[in-house]
């Protein structure tokens, strides 16, 4: 495409700049050519009309048979080609002369050699009489214009150096002006063809201040800002994609979450059914009524605190009633323990604590005590007989770091990932039997997440360690 233009708009202007200067060129030659010789006559014409002026001035006041030396010495002039004098009515009269055969011999020589209708001759008629007589006559002036002829031809053998000096300095001055006018022309339209293929790591050099340096001042600001909002258009569109992939992620987890829970909560249901038919019917060991009355309860509490814990994961994943509230923390934590001192005592725990107080922190406070009773009631839960608990709430950097270690056990490595994901449990300390329904951990992470939180697990030297910061 640029080589197109540039063959087609250089080619165009040169020749057209080349036709322009030959046709000046020429023009000037021809005014020349025709104004020189012109200008020249009229200087010689001149000339003739003033010298014969005072020759008529002396002729009228002289006789005409004593006019003869002042027309010998009127005809010496280089300039005087030959004289005529005529009366009134048109008579040719013959000149006084001092000299012997004038006519004959002043016309050759007078005209320098050349024949009369070679040479080129201007002429004047001038009316006059002599001073003894009252007769008027005609004098007629030839002039020599030799020079003229000449001026003439030197215009014409000149013509064809001219010609080719003309043509060399058109070529050249076509050729520069071509180059200078197409150039900008040309980088602009470069410019516009990476434009047009979305390319716009360019910069003019704003050098010109006429309308071309506007021009490539304008292309300047629309590329920066093309470049901008392209910019802006792929982070844009970058976000969407992630904002997408992040929705259709959320969208598998309710799914899974969904499906598991579904799941799950077909167990307890179908354990509770299955023993009330056997209790109805009487059915072996069924019969002991209250024996498996406690049994479905134990279920049904078990299936309630499973239903209240998916409603709170499903409130949080619709942002329902999430209202921040500025309050101390460590009150809450220290209440949570006193709820579990008889579970405490039974496994005979050591409970430490390094709890930092006062501790305000900005969080939903139904939500976040969720966190702290589900971290501390696992590591209470799953702590072996005699077992202690580290509990630490401490500000770090303007954040509250909270963590809870249970000694005496440990997670395989390759669970710890799963801890957090919904309905997982470990056979050995997860089943159902310890009351779990491994939503708990889930749940706590999502808080957490609402909170612009994440919490962490990982096996130390004495056992598990549970840990965030807020």
């Amino acid at each position: 495409m640029i080589k197109r233009i540039k063959g087609s708009l250089f080619a165009k202007v040169f020749i057209l700049t080349v036709a322009v200067l030959l046709c000046v060129s020429f023009l000037v030659y021809g005014v020349l050519a025709w104004y020189m010789p012109q200008t020249y006559s009229n200087n010689l014409n001149a000339a003739l009309d003033e010298q014969t002026s005072d020759f008529i001035y002396e002729l009228e006041h002289i006789r005409m048979q004593d006019s003869g030396g002042l027309f010998d010495q009127f005809l010496q002039n280089t300039t005087i080609s030959m004289v005529e004098l005529y009366t009134a009515d048109g008579v040719l009269v013959e000149t006084p002369s001092n000299q012997n055969s004038f006519n004959d011999g002043i016309t050759g020589e007078a005209l320098g050699g050349a024949s009369y209708e070679s040479a080129p001759i201007i002429s004047n008629s001038y009316y006059f009489s002599f001073a003894d007589d009252n007769n008027q006559y005609i004098l007629t002036v030839y002039g020599e214009a030799s020079q003229i002829a000449e001026l003439r031809q030197s215009f014409v053998s000149v013509l064809p150096i001219l010609f080719c000096v003309i043509l060399l300095v058109s070529l050249a001055t076509a050729w520069v002006y071509s180059r200078i006018i197409t150039n900008p022309v040309l980088k602009i339209s470069r410019i516009s063809k990476e434009m047009s293929d979305m390319r716009l790591e360019w910069q003019l050099e704003e050098r010109r201040s006429d309308e071309l340096g506007v021009l490539e001042n304008s292309l300047n600001t629309l590329s920066r800002k093309l470049s901008a909002t392209l910019e802006e258009l792929q982070s844009a569109n970058l976000q969407l994609q992630k904002d997408i992939e992040h929705q259709k992620a959320l969208e598998r987890a309710q799914q899974d979450f969904f499906s598991s829970a579904s799941h799950e909560l077909k167990t307890p249901i179908t354990i509770i059914k299955g023993q009330l038919e056997g209790m109805l019917l009487g059915i072996g060991a069924y019969k002991d009524h209250e024996k498996y009355l406690a049994r479905s309860l134990e279920v049904a509490a078990t299936l309630e605190t499973m239903v209240q814990e998916i409603l709170t994961i499903s409130r949080l994943e619709t942002n329902v009633d999430f209202k921040m509230e500025h309050f101390d923390c460590a009150p809450m934590i220290h209440g949570y323990l006193r709820e579990i001192d008889d579970l405490v005592a039974t496994k005979e725990l050591q409970i430490h604590l390094a709890i930092q107080s006062p501790a305000f922190i900005n969080v939903n406070k139904l939500l976040i005590e969720k966190v702290f009773s589900n971290l501390i009631s696992n590591a209470v839960k799953y702590s072996p007989h005699g077992a202690s608990v580290d509990i630490i709430l401490q500000n770090t950097n303007g954040r509250f770091l909270f963590s809870v270690e249970n000694t005496g056990t440990h997670i395989p490595e390759d669970d710890i990932p799963k801890l957090f994901d919904a309905f997982y449990r470990m056979e050995q300390s997860r089943s159902r039997r310890t009351g779990g329904s491994g939503l708990g951990l889930y749940m706590v992470q999502r808080i957490l997440q609402q909170h612009n939180s994440y919490c962490e697990a990982c096996n130390t030297e004495n056992g598990v360690k549970f840990f965030f910061t807020i």
